[in-house]
């Protein structure tokens, strides 16, 4: 068991690095496709607002779909979709063709977030410690990679489908050979036992507490996504240039502090953990709404990163604990928030700029990050599902350190 719980870890983690690299070469291509496409601007949120909306029901239909197949299975197939999505993006001419892959890439990227994070959950119960960071440190990996690359197909002027295609024909086999070694924590062709606690339904109202850490994260992260080159370059005078440097750090910091954040999770327990996170992330954007000058603003962006990168994928993790015997629901349900968030942030932070200003706007996402610690105690490794005071065991405490494997 051993060896396939290690197997199953490393292919996991290489399903979250390709999915890190797929969204990033998408989404920093969006001018590149809006003229190849000729998508004006007035049409182009729509597009863009349309990629979130069908990933928030390609997870809705897959909570529906792993009560009849493993996640594994979803998993495996969905992300040979998005890849080829991809692909399509950068292979049509038409705007209909356009609308097809980004709506198919969209659908699949639900399904894959959502499988992926419940594999990664049933994997972190089979270890007895927090492992849940690591993987998403893969995807922040991916997504520095996947940057990279298409800044090199922007720098040389590359079609996008000539970007596109090398990193597609990689990926895809890789994804295939490595879902063989895939982990269910239910069912599929190796199998971790599911925990021996309740197996009632999942309970929104116990779920809502992560549902809203899960969107004030994503705000967060869209904050910064969207808004730090225009905001460093207007608001704080920077070059053009220097403008870029933000997310690119902040991408970094995110890899770095989901690297070596399991381990605090592992010494301190996630309550700790996700308290210092929303403190710092909080601490970030208050530097950046009062920065005098463009370096104080990155350092304000560095710090949203190092705040920000542990919520989300303890937020997961969370859960898992509170309903050990429903995971993949609860997991897929949460999923649905990230792209709540995603879908509110941008729009919100360009709304209170444009309507009383930009460092005003940057308060926002700081009072809803720290909001965040009224909601730390859902984080418990051996959470009160049931209000009434008194904490139900668990056969995993992830929080209190095992030796594992």
């Amino acid at each position: 068991m051993t060896d396939v719980l290690r197997r199953g870890r490393a292919s996991l983690a290489l399903s979250f690095g390709a999915q890190g690299v797929a969204f990033a070469l998408l989404v920093t291509r969006i001018p590149a496709i809006q003229d190849r496409y000729g998508v004006s601007d007035a049409l182009l949120p729509a597009f863009l607002a349309a990629v979130p909306v069908l990933a928030g029901v390609g997870s809705v239909a897959t909570e529906r779909l792993v009560k009849r197949i493993p996640p594994s299975r979803v998993l495996r197939w969905s992300q040979p979709v998005v890849l080829l999505a991809l692909l399509g993006v950068g292979a049509g001419e038409r705007m209909v063709e356009l609308g097809v892959a980004l709506a198919a890439f969209g659908l699949a990227v639900g399904a894959l977030d959502a499988s992926m994070n419940m594999l990664g959950v049933s994997l972190q119960r089979a270890y007895e410690r927090s492992i849940m960071l690591s993987f998403h440190a893969a995807y922040s990996l991916g997504g520095i990679v996947g940057a990279s690359l298409a800044w090199v197909g922007a720098h040389w002027d590359l079609a996008l489908f000539v970007s596109y295609l090398p990193v597609v024909v990689v990926l895809l086999p890789a994804a295939l050979v490595g879902s063989r070694w895939y982990v269910d924590g239910s069912g599929g062709d190796e199998v971790v036992p599911e925990s021996a606690g309740e197996r009632g339904p999942v309970v929104f109202k116990v779920l809502l507490p992560l549902c809203l850490v899960m969107t004030f994260a994503y705000i967060g992260d869209s904050t910064v996504s969207n808004w730090s080159a225009k905001y460093l370059q207007d608001v704080l005078g920077s070059s053009e240039q220097l403008a870029t440097v933000p997310y690119n750090v902040y991408m970094v910091t995110t890899l770095v502090g989901r690297a070596i954040g399991d381990f605090g999770v592992r010494r301190f327990g996630a309550v700790v953990v996700v308290r210092g996170g929303a403190l710092v992330a909080a601490a970030g954007f208050a530097v950046v709404a009062s920065a005098p000058g463009a370096w104080v603003g990155m350092l304000g962006f560095t710090l949203v990163g190092v705040g920000l990168c542990v919520l989300v994928p303890q937020t997961f993790a969370a859960a898992g604990r509170l309903f050990p015997g429903a995971s993949d629901v609860a997991v897929a349900r949460l999923n649905v928030f990230n792209y709540v968030g995603f879908l509110i942030g941008s729009p919100l932070v360009g709304a209170l700029g444009d309507a009383w200003s930009y460092r005003g706007a940057m308060l926002v996402p700081m009072v809803l990050v720290l909001v965040t610690l009224g909601y730390a105690r859902s984080f418990a490794a051996q959470p009160d599902r049931y209000g009434d005071g008194h904490e139900r065991p668990r056969t995993a405490d992830v929080g209190r350190g095992s030796n594992g494997l």
